[in-house]
Formats: C-alpha cells, sequence, structure tokens
C-alpha cells in the first residue's frame, strides 16, 4: 500500500509541474539508482531565482574566471546570516549533450567529503557510540573484528586513536605515493583482482610501517579518513552512506549527496560530465584492464575514496549542511556546540578535525580537487558562507582551490547590495521545500520505479 500511494505521488508531480525541455535525452537504462523523488523535483529550484540585476557584476567574474581556466562548468551558492541568498550554475554540465549547469546539478566534491565524514564520527562520540582517545586497531581496538581481518607490521599501528586520523596524525606517509589512488598496484600486491577496495588499501598500508610515531607529526592522509569510514560503519553496524545520510544529511536537510560512481554511465540523473585539463595524461583502468582511460573516468578509483573524498552534491546542499554545524542558532544543528568546537580546534600544531583552515576569528575553510573537479566550502567571520565547485580540473590541482578563494572574494565585493531574501524559507520555492519532504518521510524511493524518458 505504502508503495502504491508513492507511485501515485510521484505520478501526480509529474503530470502537474511544468517541465522544461531539456535537450539531453538520457536513457533510462544508463541512470544508476536515486532517489526519484529528488529526479522529480529537479526542475523545481533553478537558476532563474538568482538571476539578478544586483549580481551581474559578480557573474561576470565568474565567467571571465571560467574563460581563463577553461572550465566547462561550475555552480556557486552563498549564504548570509544562515539564509540562502544566491545559488547559479554556470557554463556546461555536459557539453557534448548541449546541458547547462543548473543549481542542482551535483558535483564530485573530493576531499570536501571529509567533512561529511569528521561529521559522522562527532555524532556517533556524542551518542556515547566512541571516543575520540579510543584506539583504532589491535586487540582492544574499534577494528579488531576477525572477518576484516587487518594485518600489523608496525606494533606503533596499535596505538592510532581515533582523533589521529581526524587530525592527519595516524602515522601515514605518500612518501612512495598516495595508495587511495593506486588500485591496479596495490590489487597485485595483495593478490586480490582490480580494483582494490577500500578494505584492500587500508590491509596494504598497515602491512607497511608506519611513516611516523602516532600523534608526533602531521601529514595530510586519504587513507586515514578511509579507515573512519570503516569506523562508521564498525561502529554504527550498517552501511557508512546509508548512516551519514540518515544521522547528518537528512537531518541538516541534505536529500541529494551520495557516493559516487567511476565512469560517467554510471552517473546520477543530475550529475554533472567531468573534464581535464586538455593535455592530462590518461592512466591504466583502475579495473586493471590494459586499457588507457582519464583518470576521472574510470582512471581512479572514486568508489574506493568513500568517506575520504567520494561524495557528489550541489553547492546549495553543501550550504545546507554547514548551516547545520556551524553553531549559529538560526539553522538547527545536527551537532553539539561542544563537537563543533572541537572540530575547529588545532591544538598544537595538529588540523582541525574536518576542516582544512580555522582561525580564532571563525573563519573555517575546505577544499578538494580531483581529476575533473576543484571544490571549496568557506564560513567568514562576517556572516557569509559560499560553496564553489567546477567539474573541470586543470595543472595547478591542489593549489587550485587557492585561485577559487580569490576569485570568488573579488566577484562578492562587487556586489553593492544583496537581495534581502532566504531561498531556504519554504517561502521561496514552496513545491521543491514540500516534495523534499515527502523524500525525507520516504526513504523507499531510493531504488524505486524508473522515470518516463521525457524529464
Amino acid at each position: 500500500m505504502k508503495y502504491t500511494i508513492l507511485l501515485i505521488l510521484i505520478f501526480v508531480v509529474l503530470i502537474t509541474i511544468p517541465w522544461k525541455s531539456h535537450p539531453e535525452k538520457i536513457q533510462v537504462e544508463e541512470i544508476p539508482p536515486q532517489d526519484t523523488l529528488a529526479i522529480a523535483i529537479h526542475d523545481l529550484f533553478t537558476n532563474e531565482y538568482s538571476d539578478l540585476d544586483e549580481t551581474k557584476r559578480l557573474d561576470n567574474t565568474i565567467e571571465r574566471f571560467m574563460r581563463q581556466w577553461e572550465i566547462k562548468g561550475a555552480s556557486l551558492a552563498i549564504m548570509k546570516d544562515g539564509k540562502l541568498i544566491y545559488s547559479k550554475g554556470y557554463g556546461y554540465a555536459d557539453e557534448e549533450n548541449g546541458i547547462k549547469t543548473d543549481v542542482n546539478h551535483i558535483f564530485r566534491i573530493a576531499s570536501v567529503s571529509k567533512l561529511i565524514t569528521a561529521a559522522g564520527i562527532m555524532k556517533l562520540v556524542e551518542n556515547g557510540k566512541l571516543s575520540l582517545d579510543d584506539k583504532v586497531f589491535g586487540e582492544d581496538g574499534i577494528l579488531n573484528d576477525t572477518t576484516l581481518y587487518y594485518p600489523i607490521k608496525d606494533k606503533r599501528a596499535k596505538n592510532i586513536t581515533v582523533e589521529n586520523l581526524l587530525r592527519h596524525q595516524g602515522g601515514f606517509t605518500a612518501r612512495y605515493g598516495d595508495p587511495m589512488f593506486n588500485p591496479v598496484d596495490i590489487a597485485k600486491k595483495m593478490d586480490v583482482p582490480a580494483p582494490a577496495d577500500l578494505n584492500t588499501v587500508i590491509k596494504f598500508v598497515l602491512s607497511r610501517r608506519l611513516g611516523f610515531t602516532p600523534g608526533t607529526s602531521t601529514n595530510y592522509s586519504n587513507v586515514g579518513y578511509g579507515i573512519l569510514t570503516k569506523i562508521i560503519e564498525q561502529v554504527a553496524g550498517e552501511d557508512y552512506e546509508r548512516f551519514i545520510q540518515d544521522n547528518i544529511l537528512i537531518p541538516a536537510g541534505c536529500y541529494d549527496m551520495h557516493l559516487a560512481h567511476n565512469l560517467y554511465e554510471e552517473r546520477y540523473l543530475n550529475e554533472v560530465r567531468y573534464y581535464e585539463q586538455a593535455d592530462a595524461d590518461l592512466i591504466r583502468a583502475c579495473d586493471g584492464r590494459d586499457t588507457l582511460l582519464p583518470r576521472s573516468n574510470g582512471g581512479n578509483n572514486i568508489e574506493a575514496l568513500s568517506g575520504a573524498g567520494g561524495w557528489v552534491a550541489s553547492p546549495t546542499e553543501l550550504l545546507c549542511f554547514l548551516a547545520a554545524i556551524d553553531g549559529d542558532d538560526s539553522y538547527p544543528d545536527v551537532l553539539s556546540q561542544n563537537s563543533i568546537n572541537t572540530m575547529v580546534s588545532c591544538p598544537g600544531f595538529s588540523l582541525p578535525i574536518g576542516w582544512m583552515k580555522t582561525n580564532g576569528r571563525g573563519d573555517w575553510l575546505r577544499s578538494g580537487t580531483l581529476a575533473g573537479t576543484s571544490a571549496m566550502l568557506k564560513r567568514q567571520h562576517d556572516g557569509f558562507c559560499w560553496a564553489f565547485v567546477t567539474n573541470t580540473s586543470n595543472w595547478t590541482g591542489p593549489h587550485f582551490p587557492q585561485k577559487i578563494e580569490s576569485m570568488v572574494y573579488q566577484a562578492m565585493n562587487r556586489v553593492k547590495e544583496w537581495p534581502d531574501r532566504n531561498l531556504f524559507d519554504p517561502a521561496y520555492c514552496k513545491n521543491f521545500h514540500d516534495k523534499k519532504k515527502l523524500l525525507a518521510d520516504d526513504r523507499s524511493t531510493k531504488f524505486g520505479p524508473p522515470l518516463p524518458d521525457n524529464i
């Protein structure tokens, strides 16, 4: 009965919404499982809401930046004092099919994913399920389940704590390359089929010596956040993605954030196509085939990145998430003030938890880069917060978010007066918010029936 009612609701939505005629005709069989109602609301909140005279100079700055760096598509969302005041897509989400970027397109967000994972860990701490001081490996460790079987070569690994991993102090280094981006070589060394999954990568790094004693130094580590992914699953007793969605994202109002897939053909309906610089090298397919592929489309094993860099999201929902972990009462938080304070603190010379940079004035920043994408999420002490994501990478790699930060600062300064509104308020785009509520009420829609091909 419940499923029948849901189908009726979807049918009503489809026949009553004034759907735009999209140039793309994505074949239904190419669409991977996704929340059906999230697809249905795709056109209810569009660029038109931020096509304003007051922000024309901001638009011009962003478009000039995109031309300079040959960026195919990008999206920006801006929040002020907990209110979403601007959200807009630029360029092409899929140039080959003539699909322009709109506010609802979702992108790979690379290491911004680490902030999501960190929030999940802090939620488990609040719930009394674990402590930041808990040991991760060894006889008394969280991951001591015999079914996981993590062989430890360096006894110092038994002293790694949850907080060590959160602050990149677990002892892991990229001295011989980042293991999260060597799925074929690691699979061969561990005698398993390629690509090496996250569990295999963790086994591999533990079968080698650590680069330093845990807690004594700081070295940015993707594999550390991969291990945190497994900690969440072990402690919560459920799938990482489902736990994060049900306990962090949906309570924050984020209904269209998911773990990414490796190939363009496996994308979500409203996910962008990814592009790399013209001279980017092809690499061997991550599944071990003797085929050269772009890193962004089958070269890198994005799926194994998981909590270290595997999420897709729109800038608008990234700001929903940020508003729920900022300690500001204007938008309900999903974490306690104590947890938020712990995350932005930097004891000694450590990094903050989840964030990349924080300071005493209240500026918090999280960036991320992958082949095919660059992302930045920033909270400013003046009440402005923003998220900017591209579907194109360039030769500057992890340094590109710094250029994004400078550009967005310049673009925002060109706006003399911001609109006095809140796009998060149901008074705006009421149908959009109503349908999002329906999605939250029934999680069974994730593997629902395919939609007609005229969307």
